[in-house]
């Protein structure tokens, strides 16, 4: 019988998890007392830089997406404005105006694929990086059923599904955003959400098995 996977640790109704990766956060030590701005594209960030850092509070925090956001109101961060398209490339061209004659600095993972500090340095936005939290891979045994949405959320989650699992040719995806749809294979058909969030996918996924 077909089912709606969902490749991490998040529990929804009718949902399969299949853990496939782990979050490790990297601590830093770093004087948040030179940046104007925080650039966070992911909720893991903003925990990861809480865990051994409470300066980075009283700084002013953009956020790609909702669900960043909340996780930075969640940490009583300075959340100052939240990203429209939700999406990597455009978020950097979002942020160009709000962010011109700022220090600014972008956490993020070990390993990424968006352009966000390229774009934005070409825009003479002053940024540094710090490199937050970076994930592992874990293997998995689990049998997948044929004709069966895989829900992708991360590029994480394409690296690490592919590490484990050959795609079948009756298998769906469903993909959260531009970003993590580039590091799926060419020959590989998907729909991206309309929104940068789990729930949604799950919508869309669910929509696509009946």
């Amino acid at each position: 019988m077909a089912k709606i996977y969902l490749l991490n640790n998040l529990k929804f109704d009718d949902v399969v998890n299949i853990e496939l990766f782990s979050i490790e956060y990297i601590k830093t030590q770093i004087d948040m007392s030179s940046y104007d701005a925080i650039v966070f594209t992911s909720k893991n960030a903003v925990y990861s830089i809480n865990s051994n850092n409470n300066d980075w509070k009283k700084i002013p925090s953009y956020a790609i997406a909702p669900k960043t956001a909340e996780a930075i109101k969640n940490t009583n961060g300075n959340l100052v404005f939240t990203g429209i398209t939700s999406h990597g490339n455009e978020y950097a061209n979002e942020l160009i105006p709000l962010l011109k004659d700022k220090k600014v600095l972008y956490v993020k993972a070990l390993k990424t694929v968006s352009n966000l500090t390229k774009i934005l340095k070409e825009n003479k936005i002053d940024v540094d990086e710090l490199v937050a939290y970076k994930t592992s891979c874990k293997n998995s045994n689990h049998l997948l059923e044929k004709d069966s949405i895989i829900i992708f959320s991360s590029p994480s989650s394409v690296e690490c599904f592919f590490k484990n699992y050959k795609w079948d040719n009756s298998f769906k995806a469903v993909v959260i955003g531009k970003t993590t749809a580039l590091y799926l294979p060419e020959n590989i058909n998907y729909t991206i959400s309309s929104k940068t969030s789990i729930e949604e996918c799950i919508k869309l996924a669910k929509q696509l098995l009946v």
